[in-house]
């Protein structure tokens, strides 16, 4: 206690001298080590109220005693760091308030991390951020981490951002990252408000959003249905149609109004009417050969599956011979998905525009970026804003964007994907 009685009476580095002698015979080193590296600091950093000093901690606050009586407005960051309960300052809020104060209903004040690598260290890193900046406490929302035993072993980043971790069996994804019984075992067990799935592994499942609403839980991502139906390229297409989002011909290019680009709205349950779908198909080689003849061979013809992804379902062919084996093959490919077919786009550029969607029929278009450098049908860097497309047509490629984004109700952050005809 006494080591901190000096604080109003000395200088800051005076005092520090003093507690660092009335430590180190105590046989508190390693606090004495933290509290030099905090002084030698710039003052900006580890004593101004006004930022985090989250490298010092209250773990020998319990060795001092309990202090009484602090005075926030006068009091330093190193002094406020040693009691047992932190103190709620001038001008933070808790997650309850800033959520009703903007007419909110569910805050989120524990998140389960179901990711991995760089997505979880930058999800952690981003939203302590924002809620230092928004709410003055970089601690109001607590990061519950999975963590595999090759993560462990590798010392991840992000299982040493998060409060706690569970750790999960190793091996390929479906054991862990990607197992949606596990995610959602996990959420209960830790009694968390929402998940954050990152990309790649579950966040395009629907049955996570599913499960995880079913026990209450918050999915911090798209509903199931608006998943499932984007999650499949035909589907996809005839939405993009219908909010009149230029297409490239396929065989979705025909049957609609007047022999039109087919469109169509979401049923009930968020999918596709199954006659508008099936116009989108070509179920067999003969329908493939007829839509081909309608597209045209001069720019090349591409056969993909609905499913398919990361150069996996999908061939190019100039004639008609060439495209029966085609199907054939990208059928075996792809098991059991539906197949369509597609003019080439020669000179092609994948732009993308990201967009933010929310419950209330509300979305922005947050520019964009050229993903066009690519091996093996993976992108390698990405360049933004994109340059090759002139500003007048990127930004009508955003509000398409953005109309898309409302025409199907999308929930949280995405993208809007284009072949770009450079």
């Amino acid at each position: 206690r006494s080591c901190f009685t000096i604080l109003s009476s000395h200088s800051l580095r005076d005092c520090l001298v003093i507690a660092s002698k009335m430590m180190f015979r105590r046989g508190y080193g390693a606090a004495v080590l933290a509290i030099v590296a905090a002084s030698i600091a710039s003052p900006s950093s580890a004593f101004n109220l006004k930022t985090p000093a989250t490298f010092l901690s209250n773990a020998f606050s319990k060795q001092l005693g309990k202090i009484e009586n602090a005075n926030p407005a006068t009091t330093s960051a190193l002094f406020m760091s040693t009691l047992e309960e932190p103190m709620v300052l001038a001008g933070v809020k808790t997650v309850e308030e800033y959520v009703k104060d903007r007419g909110g209903n569910l805050p989120i004040k524990k998140v389960l991390i179901a990711n991995n690598g760089m997505a979880a260290t930058k999800s952690i890193l981003s939203m302590r951020q924002w809620a230092y900046m928004e709410l003055g406490d970089e601690r109001a929302i607590q990061f519950v981490a999975m963590a595999s035993p090759e993560d462990i072993k590798a010392n991840a980043e992000f299982i040493r951002l998060a409060d706690s971790y569970v750790e999960v069996p190793g091996g390929v994804n479906r054991n862990n990252y990607a197992n949606v019984e596990l995610i959602t075992k996990i959420a209960v067990e830790q009694g968390v408000d929402g998940v954050w799935p990152g990309w790649g592994h579950a966040s395009e499942k629907p049955e996570l959003p599913e499960a995880l609403a079913a026990n209450g839980i918050k999915f911090i991502g798209p509903t199931a249905p608006v998943m499932a139906v984007l999650g499949d390229k035909i589907a996809a297409n005839i939405l993009a149609q219908t909010a009149k989002v230029p297409s490239i011909p396929w065989s979705g290019s025909f049957g609609g109004p007047d022999d039109g680009p087919l469109v169509a709205d979401l049923t009930e349950e968020g999918t596709i009417p199954k006659a508008t779908f099936e116009k989108g198909t070509a179920r067999t080689v003969e329908e493939a050969i007829e839509t081909a003849r309608r597209i045209g061979y001069e720019n090349g013809i591409m056969v993909k599956a609905s499913e398919g992804g990361g150069g996996k379902g999908i061939r190019f062919v100039d004639n008609e011979e060439d495209l029966k084996n085609a199907y054939i093959q990208v059928s075996n490919e792809v098991v059991g998905s539906p197949i369509f077919i597609m003019q080439l786009c020669k000179n092609a550029r994948h732009l993308e525009v990201q967009i933010v969607g929310d419950e209330h029929g509300n979305a922005v278009a947050l520019n964009g970026r050229d993903c066009s450098t690519q091996r093996r049908f993976q992108k390698i860097f990405e360049e933004g804003p994109p340059t090759i497309a002139k500003p007048d047509t990127f930004k009508f490629m955003q509000k398409a964007a953005q109309r898309l984004t409302q025409n199907i109700g999308y929930v949280g952050a995405g993208t809007v994907e284009y072949l770009y005809n450079a």
